[in-house]
């Protein structure tokens, strides 16, 4: 439990680890854009968020297997993400 709510789901805390899973159809990473690269280039993975770019030398994709774009958690997921990062922050 983390603050009183339960956590589901595949927990993996190394970057190799995290994208091979989302590869094998594990779900959705959060991934270094230097690791991801090469993964991306052949069509392993895509970005969740393409049209999103942000200069920053620590930079991160969010990443999943193409033919799950449609799926309904991940769209979920997505659309959460969204409205998170649309949310001012003091």
């Amino acid at each position: 439990m983390v603050d009183g709510v339960k956590q589901r789901g595949l927990r993996v805390n190394n970057s190799a680890a995290v994208l091979q899973a989302a590869i094998d159809g594990h779900g959705v990473a959060l991934a270094r854009s230097i690791l991801a690269h090469d993964d991306l280039a052949a069509g392993r993975l895509v970005r969740l968020f393409p049209e999103i770019s942000v200069a920053a030398a620590l930079a991160y994709f969010v990443v999943y297997r193409p033919e799950r774009a449609s799926l309904p958690r991940l769209v979920a997921f997505r659309d959460w993400l969204f409205e998170e990062a649309a949310q001012p922050r003091p």
